[in-house]
């Protein structure tokens, strides 16, 4: 089945060239697709030579946006005795052990993120078929199984966000607001492309960027320069 395009869309598809995008040039443009009625974000659509169903091709780590994501990031903290009342302190939206488990089994989602101790792993582990579809489930990789709770909490507060490649090799993360001037957004996507190569994974053979498109969230994909962004550096923004 024919998925109907909107005449929006019809509209804002125009405006794409049949060409690779200059960063700036493209973020400037996902600025000016962002024509819905709600504040959109700006995604990263990114396909890497990487097959993640073998172990050493697999891509999950976290990147830390200098200039934020935009929005309001809630943090939950599972975590026991007195490293409960620690997490709060620190900022925790939500902060509890057992108890916690037990209401998040029954389906309360109202978190971003789960930061989990170590020594509750164990416990958290019976979330798994839960929380993993949602991308939420704590992990070492994703800085997310910690005893340093304050520092955790403070980093995904401020702009941290853990992501990973698909099945199918392909990153899809959040990087900003579509609100956000065009130089701010490359310099978050700059962060994400620095922190994509620095996590190379052992197995990747060959070319390892393939393709990078960005878009507003209810805008149309706007293919990106990948060698020039690679090449970019932040001093040039000034």
């Amino acid at each position: 089945m024919t998925r109907k395009v909107s005449r929006r869309m019809q509209e804002l598809r125009t405006k794409v060239e049949d060409r690779l995008y200059e960063p700036l040039e493209a973020l400037q443009l996902l600025r000016e697709t962002a024509t819905a009625k709600f504040p959109e974000s700006a995604e990263a659509h990114i396909r890497l030579g990487i097959d993640p169903k073998y172990t050493d091709q697999q891509l999950r780590t976290t990147v830390a946006l200098p200039k934020g994501t935009g929005q309001e990031v809630r943090v939950a903290v599972v975590a026991r005795g007195e490293k409960v009342s620690e997490a709060s302190d620190a900022g925790a939206d939500i902060s509890g052990s057992e108890e916690l488990i037990d209401e998040i089994q029954k389906g309360m989602m109202d978190f971003d993120i789960l930061i989990a101790t170590p020594d509750m792993m164990p416990k958290v582990a019976k979330l798994g078929r839960l929380l993993g579809p949602r991308g939420l489930m704590p992990s070492p990789k994703g800085g997310t199984v910690t005893f340093d709770l304050a520092q955790a909490i403070e980093e995904f507060k401020a702009g941290k966000l853990e992501f990973r490649a698909d099945r199918t090799g392909i990153v899809h993360v959040m990087f900003g607001k579509a609100r956000f001037s065009a130089e701010d957004l490359l310099i978050n996507l700059k962060a994400l492309q620095e922190t994509i190569d620095r996590n190379r994974p052992s197995g990747a053979k060959g070319r390892y960027w393939r393709s990078v498109f960005v878009a507003a969230t209810m805008g149309p994909a706007i293919p990106v320069d990948t060698a020039a962004l690679r090449d970019f550096k932040l001093a040039d923004i000034a």
